[in-house]
């Protein structure tokens, strides 16, 4: 399928041609600009600083390469991204990111891979636990995602893929040793059974793909629907426990302006846990996406649960002409959920033995470590235990 050229813009600027003026490597006047709408590759490698509240303030190294591998009316921009970097609270952070189209959108590869030795504040899980309650976290960890999508239809990808998320060297962090057997970690993999030093999910993936952008990179128009469902197995490349999850992430651009400078951006992200128990770690969180873009303004993990939903809407505003400088306001709200998961088993024959007939339905947990026994008995009327 042919796609229109978007409409005709103001030459633009953006960091990669200020870094080549840094190296004093500015283009002649005979060279044509740089283009990633050609087969040539376009490569950034530049200093890189930023600030977030799970880091502090952070710098390093980072890298993108961005090139189109065919027609550019009929396939995508690809791009590869990444970087190493250290942060003021003591963390090497690297990792590897990988959206690749082959020529005419026939195939499409995506990729999620980290390398890091960091921390991170732990709390209880749902949306009501008191930031007070944070203990700190140090750990090691590896992530491997990988998918490869096949086209179907214009536009539709079916993938499959394979996530290893691997947690080792799990210790206290900076706050008080003598309390890290209160931590939230601690408590929920006591309570689960999981070793407490290191930790594994492993499994493989289904993926169903929709996407209409008109570019990957900096998108103005079109739609991305993307539904994931996992399995991760007790075993399969050192996994701990089998469980599963379904990720749905769903994207969409609307211009306010001809020319593209005033726009606004729509996300909505969900990651809900639909069989079994996931290591702590490896639960829904905020800031819990492959680039840690969600729930901003709160650090990584801040709150987590069973079940995680994100809204968001951008603003976004071009200032100069050359689309150099700009900005963006942004609205947000999250919604995480963790209660304590019951079994319900329902007798099968009706029991008259107390006046009416009537059926029992049983529901059976763990609570805490487990040790002590509640019994509820109620006559028709519903039961719900949350964590408070």
């Amino acid at each position: 399928m042919l796609r229109s050229p978007p409409a005709a813009s103001p030459p633009s600027t953006d960091a990669g041609d200020l870094w080549r003026r840094v190296r004093h490597a500015a283009q002649h006047d005979d060279e044509q600009p740089a283009d990633t709408e050609s087969h040539k590759p376009f490569l950034v490698v530049a200093p890189s600083v930023g600030s977030k509240p799970s880091t502090g303030v952070n710098g390093g190294l980072a890298a993108n390469v961005a090139f189109i591998d065919g027609d550019a009316r009929t396939t995508h921009i690809s791009s590869m991204s990444g970087g190493l970097k250290v942060s003021q609270k003591g963390q090497t952070l690297s990792g590897l990111k990988l959206a690749m189209f082959t020529p005419n959108d026939r195939w499409f590869v995506q990729g999620d891979n980290r390398l890091s030795w960091t921390s991170q504040n732990t709390y209880g899980l749902g949306g009501d636990t008191v930031a007070a309650d944070a203990e700190n976290l140090k750990y090691d960890q590896l992530r491997l995602y990988e998918t490869a999508y096949r086209s179907v239809a214009p536009g539709l990808f079916v993938g499959a893929g394979i996530n290893i998320n691997r947690h080792t060297n799990v210790r206290p962090g900076s706050g008080d040793a003598s309390t890290f057997d209160q931590d939230a970690y601690v408590a929920y993999t006591g309570q689960h059974g999981f070793n407490i030093d290191h930790q594994t999910s492993s499994g493989t993936s289904v993926s169903l793909l929709f996407d209409t952008r008109d570019n990957a990179i900096n998108a103005r128009r079109g739609w991305l629907a993307n539904v994931t469902y996992r399995t991760f197995f007790n075993g399969f490349l050192g996994g701990d426990s089998t469980w599963q999850e379904t990720s749905i992430d769903v994207r969409t651009y609307r211009a306010l302006t001809r020319d593209g400078r005033h726009e606004l951006a729509f996300w909505f992200l969900g990651d809900f846990v639909t069989a079994g128990t996931p290591p702590y770690l490896d639960l829904p969180a905020t800031a819990g996406d492959s680039y840690g873009r969600s729930a901003r303004g709160y650090g990584e993990g801040r709150y987590r649960g069973d079940q995680l939903m994100y809204g968001e809407v951008e603003y976004r505003q071009t200032l100069t002409r050359n689309g150099l400088v700009g900005f963006v306001t942004f609205f947000n709200t999250t919604t995480i959920d963790s209660d304590f998961g019951l079994t319900r088993t329902e007798s099968h024959e009706w029991d008259d033995r107390y006046g009416t007939p009537r059926k029992f339905v049983r529901a059976t947990g763990t609570i805490g470590s487990g040790a002590n026994l509640i019994r509820v008995a109620t006559v028709n009327g519903d039961i719900v235990v949350r964590r408070r």
